[in-house]
Parts: structure tokens; C-alpha cells; sequence
């Protein structure tokens, strides 16, 4: 039996050719996003441990920097790290050296004026040079480091990108006005924000501390252990002269390195999770090919099958003999899904490094689990998918060798089947209603499980599904192309297992698809509608690094020539009603003309009155109205009691809570500073986007965006986060073509006594190729016909559970882009009846009718 399954396999290697391809491309899916994420994560591990090779302690001032909150500010003359702080640590008996680092935001402009890299990535620092003038943390490779206000030093990189040489005027931007400094020194550095693609900026002490902090201050302490001194003797040292507060943190090198190496992997951990996870779904389409194509070499089979059984073998054995068939294809194709993986990761190396030259790179990794875990999925996966045919071939009796054909199913199996498969859809389809129905995220454990039940329901109700939904393009098939149109009906319905197994690959993939496509659809309406019914103001000026503006910029915007109303928007977190609430900060004398607000209770100008107003969830919850008093909560601990002035709808771009800024300045002198909101003379002009640009000194780091910019940004986000699901979709799509083409295929072969009498009679070859292709489009538009109604029904559920978090969500249907991947489903059918059709249409007229 050992022998006939192998001979089997070698027999049949044509038709097992697609399943052994399917089984490839998702190990190599699995091989390869594991190669790509050790091979990557090291490469980080390793550029990241060179930075802190000179660290022994690092003492860490948490409210240093923009980014503190007001309660932390407030601690900055109890607790701060500052010159004396670092005497006092470089005296200690086990230090060899003390440095005192300034860290902060800065950003650097090309010679074009544009911003150099991205502004998240942008950093500035001190240059800390020892008694011989040098910097052993940032080597100079051409110039010298800075030494005055006026002089700054650039890494090497940044350098290159903005073609800068030393004594060029740089254009540098922090959260303040725009600097322009002389070129002295071109350094080279491991500094991960370096390695990771962003700009570095040094300055002298004083002036980074003046720019970045403020005089006299730091924001990290390094020390360096004398040798012989551990890291945790030193740090026990360095403990007892750290200045009290909660915001001074202190740890070892090690530990500091533990933590980045930890950050490290569970990025890179996240990565590979959601890359694994496509795939899964890979692999999972592939389970219906693999199951389809040992159920057709069983059904064509039947005889040879069943004179094994006649001559003696076993149920076990036959099933065995099937078993080991898959266990061969499914080692052979793990083997090659690993060879390929491992390329695949290693290109995936080079485009990350193409894309961003910054990035770490490094040998490739291949661990033992890689290998391990790739060739046990390819065998699992092909042999538990061969199991159900392998079972049935065992229940084909000795008789059979007598008789030809696939044994029809009983009665009796399909009810059951379908009966199954109602209750399944049934389930999932009122979990998934009552999940959408709950409004909140309550209700997402509820649609996932009720749409894993129904799509297995589906799936086992596709063969049921299928002869009624193909019947309907029928008629349609005849008066377009004549008989090939009927035949091709009849042969997609003939085998109603069949067709639903080729036809659930598109499914899984087009359901994917179509929900992505919709929510994408529903978010970026959401927010459309957000900016279009909320903002009246023509521009918006932000920071691009997301830091607070410059408290000077509302004041130079509010003068510009063209501007006749500007406010700033700002935003403080105060406790009220015992709920910490982001509170919405505008001016009140320009309110009405730059944001506009669908009041329900109460008046907008209560705003003007000292008064707060609260969107109609936050109303709810608290159980206030116009009128209602609410206690809130300051950052200095005092309490208050606050008038609700109005009430308004949900949504826009605007919080759930406003109130006047006059008002928040009382308590929170310095609040955090996100937009500021402008109205022209003219509306939205060139030249007054110009005039605004130049109020802010032309600074790289800052953004002038009118309306339509912003949703352009909304829906940049939105489309390329779609566009990367579909790429990674993109493999199940292709395996699903596999599938099709391996079905028609095997189907050509198992009809060759048929399609030569069709020939005998005069149907001409032209006939036959339009015969199979109008069979694969059909079967391919009918798979993703289910799979686009599948996904919009998930998509309207999955919204039903955002609209709490998401107010003015509504569910969108592209009907565009769902009519294309529709047509699209068809040019796939198309395609992959290229060569079964050629096949078909060239078989000889003679053989085929004497085929056995």
C-alpha cells in the first residue's frame, strides 16, 4: 500500500501540482514573515545595545521637555537634574564620568525649506565635548563641534539628505520661532533615532538647554562606572544624591537595555502576529483546494479503489495509502515553502532598507522554530485537509470496481449537512445582529464568534446555495453564448460539492476584502462629515510633530493681513464629575465664526459667560442639562462648581467638552496648544495660506491645511492602511486562482469521454475553450458574489459597535469599488480557465471517447 500511495503521487503529479503550490505559497507566506521578523529584530537589538555601551546608570527628569503635563510642570522647581546634579553624581566614589544630556524636538529644513525626514523622528541634543574638546558619544568626521548659539552640527545622514556641507546656514524649527545657525561640525553616531531614519541636531549646552528645556536644566544624566564598580553599586550611590520627586527615575544600563530590547520585541512581535494572521487565512483557503483536489482523485479513482478493496486491503489501509499521498505532497511543498520563505525574507530586508536607508539591516536569521514551525504547517495542514476524502475512499465498497463514477451522497447526509449548516448561519447571524445592536464595544466579542459561526455556516450551505444562485444567470448565459453557455451552467451546478469547495476559496478572500472596503468607506465618511459640519474656519495650523505650538503663533496669525478671526485651540485634561475629560479650549469672541455646533439645549454663547458645554453622550452619562452644575477637578487639586451652558450633538472634530480659554488660563497657565483655527476675507486663498506660513516664519514643523487638506490627510491614512490589507490579501487571492485552475483542470480530465462526443457532434474547439471559461467566471463571480454580501454584513456590524467611540458613523456601501471586485472575480475566472480551456479544446476526438 506504501508503494501504490507513492506510485500515486508520481501518477498524478499534474494534477497534484496546484495543491502542492497552494501549500508553498502560505509555508512561504509563514517562513517568510518569521525570517523577515528575527532577521529584523535583531538587526534593532543589535543597532539599539552600541547606544548604551558607555551607560552604566541613566537618571531620567520625566517632566522635562513640551510633552509634560501641567502636574508635572509643577514639579519642576522641587525636583529638577541640573549642573550641580551632575557634579555631585560625577564625585561619587564609583563614577568615572558624568554627562549631562539635553534631549528635545527639532527639526531640520532642506535647502528648499522643507522638513528633513519625518517630524516624529526629528530630535535635537548637546554636544557634551570632554577636556580634549571631543564627544566620544558623536565623533566628528569633517568640522568641529559647536560652540555657540549661532553654530550647530548634523549627523551624517541628515547632512547627505539635505545636501548641507560645513559652513552652510542651516533653517532649524523646535515649538518656538525658526533658528538659523552655521554648519560647524558633520558627526557620526549609533544613536537609535539615527538608525531609525530620523534627524539629529547638536547644539551647544546652554543654547540646547535654552531651546529645548530650559536654562540650567537637563533632561537625562549618564554615568559611567569607574572599573571594578557594578551597575547596581553605582546606582545605589547615585540614589542617595538624586533631588525628590516622583518624575526622577533612575536605572542601570542593563536594565535600560532589557527595556529597549523588550520594546524592541514586542514591536516587532505585533508585526509578525498581524502578518502570520494573513497567513493563516492563506493557508486556510488553501485547506479548501487541498481537501477539493483529494476528493476529485478519490471520486476519479473509485475503481482502482475499490478492486484494492476487493483483492484484500483494508479500510485502514486505504485510508492510509490517501494519507500518505497528502504526507508526501505535503512535505515536499513545506520543503519549498521554506526555500522560498527565506527568500521572501530577505527581500522584504532589502525593501525596508530601500525605502528608508536609515533602518538597521543584518545578516538573515533563520532559527530552528522557523524551520520547524514552517514544515509542520505545511504537513498538518495538507494531511488534516486530505483526511475527510481520505475517510471516504475507505467507504467505497468492492463493488464499485464494477460500476464507474462518484458515489452520489445520501440523502440522509446531505439533510443533516444543510441542517447543520442553517443552524450554524442561523446562530451567527443573531449574534452578529445583537452584537451591532449594543452601539458599543460591548458588543465585538459578540460579532466575532457570531461571524466565525456564520461564515462556517456559509460554507457548508454553499453547495445548497449554489445550483439555485447560478440558475438565476442561466438564461442569461444561453441568449449570450448558445449552447457553451448552457453547458457551462450545467457543469457548474452538476457537482454542487465541487463548485462550493473552488467557490469558498473567493469567498474567504472577497469577504475580506469588501468589509475592509466598506468600513474604510464608513470611517472616512465619518470623519468627512466631522470636518465639513463642524469647522467653518478656512485653515487649520498645526505642528506636524503633534508638540504644542508656540503660545506667540495665535497672536502672529491673529494679525496677519486677510485673517478676520483666528482662535487657538487648546486642550486640558481636568476631572469633572469624577471622569477625567479632554477639554476643548477656543476663543469666545471668535467662536461662531470658526466652528459651528448643533446645539440642543442651552446657547453657544454661554461660552462667553464662563460656562462649559458638553456634547449629548457626556449630558447623558452625567445626567445634566443646560443649566446643571458639575464639579471639576484642577491640575493644582483644587475643586469647583461649573455651569453646563449648553448642550450639542456628538461628533466633529471639537471633544465632548468645550470651554473658553480666558477660562482654562486661569487654572492651567500653559495649556497644551494643538491647532489654531482661521477665517479669511476671502475664504481659502493662496495668498492667504502664504501670509500664514510666513506669520509663522516659514517653519518647516509647522502646517497650514484648509479643509480640504484635512480630509485628504484622513483619507491618505485610510487608503494606504487599506492598500496594505489588500497586498497582504493578495496571497489568498492568488492561492484561491490555484484552486480554480486546479478544479477546472481535474474536471478537463474527468470529462474527456464527454467533451470528446461534444466534439464528435460538432461543437468546434472555440466552442469547448468558451464552454470551460464561462464555467470558471461563473463559479468565481458566484464565490464572490457570497463573499461581498458576507463582508457588508460584517462591516454593518462591526460599525454598529464603533458608534460609541465614533459618533456619526454610518455604514457606506461603495457600490463602485464592490461592482469592480465583482468584475474583477469574473477577469480572475477568465484567467484561470486559460490553460484548462486550451487543454480541453486540444484533446483528441478518438481518444477521449474511448476513455475508460
Amino acid at each position: 500500500m506504501y508503494r501504490t500511495a507513492l506510485r500515486n503521487v508520481l501518477a498524478h503529479k499534474g494534477r497534484l501540482l496546484m495543491t502542492a503550490l497552494a501549500v508553498m505559497l502560505g509555508t512561504a507566506f509563514v517562513a517568510g514573515t518569521m525570517v523577515f521578523s528575527d532577521t529584523f529584530g535583531k538587526a534593532m537589538r543589535d543597532s539599539n545595545s552600541k547606544s548604551y555601551s558607555d551607560v552604566s546608570v541613566q537618571i531620567v527628569d520625566r517632566a522635562a521637555g513640551s510633552g509634560a503635563s501641567a502636574r508635572e510642570k509643577s514639579e519642576k522647581s522641587a525636583a529638577t537634574l541640573t549642573d550641580a546634579t551632575v557634579q555631585q553624581l560625577g564625585a561619587l566614589p564609583g563614577a568615572a564620568h558624568a554627562r549631562g544630556v539635553v534631549s528635545g524636538f527639532t527639526g531640520v529644513a532642506d535647502k528648499s525649506g522643507n522638513l528633513v525626514g519625518q517630524a516624529w523622528s526629528a530630535k535635537g541634543a548637546n554636544f557634551a565635548p570632554g577636556p580634549d574638546g571631543k564627544d566620544s558619544r558623536y565623533p566628528m568626521a569633517e568640522g568641529k563641534g559647536p560652540k555657540s548659539a549661532q553654530e550647530i552640527a548634523l549627523d551624517r545622514k541628515t547632512a547627505d539628505k539635505a545636501g548641507y556641507k560645513v559652513g552652510d546656514t542651516v533653517r532649524l524649527a523646535s515649538n518656538g520661532p525658526v533658528l538659523e545657525a552655521k554648519l560647524t561640525g558633520i558627526f557620526t553616531t549609533d544613536d537609535p533615532v539615527v538608525n531609525s531614519g530620523g534627524t539629529l541636531t547638536l547644539f551647544d549646552r546652554a543654547t540646547a538647554q535654552q531651546l529645548l528645556l530650559e536654562p540650567g536644566r537637563y533632561s537625562s544624566i549618564v554615568l559611567t562606572a569607574k572599573p571594578g564598580t557594578t551597575e547596581s553599586a553605582l546606582l545605589a550611590e547615585a540614589g542617595a544624591k538624586l533631588p525628590a520627586g516622583q518624575q526622577i527615575h533612575s536605572e542601570t544600563g542593563t536594565e535600560l537595555k532589557d527595556d529597549e530590547q523588550k520594546m524592541i520585541e514586542s514591536g516587532t512581535s505585533s508585526m509578525r502576529t498581524m502578518l502570520l494572521a494573513f497567513a493563516g487565512i492563506s493557508l486556510f483557503v488553501g485547506i479548501f483546494i487541498i481537501a477539493n483536489t483529494f476528493t476529485m482523485l478519490v471520486a476519479q479513482r473509485t475503481k482502482e479503489l475499490a478492486l484494492l478493496r476487493a483483492i484484500g486491503a483494508s479500510r485502514k489501509q486505504v485510508t492510509r495509502s490517501v494519507l500518505i499521498e497528502a504526507l508526501a505532497i505535503g512535505t515536499i511543498s513545506a520543503v519549498a515553502g521554506l526555500v522560498a520563505g527565506i527568500g521572501i525574507g530577505a527581500g522584504l530586508q532589502s525593501l525596508i532598507h530601500s525605502l528608508d536607508d536609515g533602518m538597521p539591516t543584518g545578516s538573515l536569521v533563520i532559527k530552528p522554530m522557523t524551520v520547524a514551525v514552517t514544515l509542520v504547517v505545511g504537513i498538518l495542514v495538507t494531511v488534516l485537509s486530505a483526511l475527510l476524502p481520505a475517510m471516504r475512499a475507505s467507504r467505497i465498497a468492492p463493488v464499485a470496481a464494477m460500476s464507474s463514477g462518484d458515489q452520489p451522497s445520501s440523502q440522509k447526509s446531505l439533510v443533516v449537512r444543510n441542517t447543520i449548516g442553517s443552524v450554524l448561519a442561523a446562530g451567527g447571524g443573531a449574534l452578529i445582529a445583537y452584537g451591532a445592536s449594543t452601539g458599543d464595544s460591548g458588543g465585538r466579542v459578540p460579532v466575532a464568534f457570531g461571524a466565525l459561526l456564520a461564515l462556517i455556516g456559509i460554507f457548508i450551505l454553499l453547495p445548497l446555495l449554489s445550483r439555485p444562485v447560478i440558475a438565476l444567470v442561466g438564461p442569461v448565459l444561453g441568449k449570450l453564448f448558445g449552447t457553451p453557455g448552457k453547458l457551462a451552467r450545467q457543469n457548474a451546478v452538476r457537482n454542487p460539492r465541487r463548485t462550493a469547495a473552488t467557490a469558498a476559496a473567493l469567498t474567504i478572500g472577497l469577504t475580506l476584502v469588501s468589509g475592509l472596503t466598506v468600513l474604510g468607506a464608513s470611517i472616512g465618511g465619518a470623519i468627512d462629515k466631522a470636518v465639513t459640519s463642524t469647522m467653518k474656519a478656512d485653515y487649520v495650523v498645526s505642528a506636524a510633530n503633534g508638540m504644542s505650538l508656540s503660545e506667540k503663533i495665535p497672536a502672529e496669525i491673529a494679525k496677519t493681513p486677510g485673517v478676520t478671526a483666528a482662535s487657538a485651540m487648546t486642550t486640558v485634561y481636568w476631572e469633572l464629575n469624577g471622569s477625567t475629560r479632554a477639554i476643548t479650549g477656543l476663543d469666545q469672541n471668535t467662536f461662531d465664526k470658526l466652528v459651528s455646533v448643533d446645539v440642543t439645549s442651552g446657547s453657544a454663547t454661554a461660552l462667553g459667560q464662563g460656562k462649559i458645554m458638553v456634547d449629548e453622550d457626556v449630558a447623558k452619562k452625567n445626567g445634566v442639562t443646560a443649566g446643571s452644575t458639575m464639579t471639576v477637578t484642577y491640575p493644582d487639586e483644587s475643586t469647583g462648581q461649573v455651569t453646563v451652558g449648553g448642550v450639542y450633538k456628538a461628533g466633529g472634530m471639537l471633544g465632548r467638552v468645550l470651554l473658553a480659554n480666558s477660562e482654562i488660563v486661569k487654572h492651567e497657565p500653559e495649556p497644551y496648544l494643538s491647532d489654531v483655527l482661521v477665517k479669511g476675507a476671502d475664504g481659502a486663498t493662496d495668498k492667504l495660506k502664504q501670509a500664514l506660513k510666513d506669520a509663522t516664519g516659514a517653519n518647516p514643523v509647522i502646517e497650514v491645511k484648509s479643509k480640504q487638506d484635512v480630509r485628504d490627510d484622513f483619507s491618505q491614512i485610510i487608503t494606504f492602511a487599506l492598500n496594505m490589507m489588500y497586498g497582504l490579501l493578495a496571497m489568498s487571492v492568488i492561492v484561491a486562482i490555484l484552486g480554480v485552475i486546479n478544479t477546472l483542470a481535474m474536471s478537463v480530465f474527468e470529462r474527456k469521454r464527454e467533451i470528446g462526443m461534444l466534439r464528435a457532434i460538432g461543437l468546434d474547439r472555440g466552442g469547448i475553450k468558451r464552454m470551460v471559461r464561462l464555467e470558471s467566471v461563473v463559479i468565481s463571480v458566484f464565490g464572490a458574489g457570497i463573499g461581498l454580501l458576507l463582508g457588508c454584513f460584517m462591516a454593518w456590524a462591526i460599525n454598529g459597535t464603533l458608534k460609541s467611540s465614533m459618533a456619526g458613523l454610518t455604514t457606506v456601501l461603495p457600490f463602485g469599488q464592490l461592482l469592480l471586485f465583482l468584475a474583477l472575480a469574473g477577469v480572475v475566472g477568465l484567467v484561470a480557465a486559460i490553460w484548462p480551456a486550451r487543454r480541453a479544446s486540444k484533446l483528441d476526438i478518438l481518444a477521449s471517447i474511448k476513455t475508460d
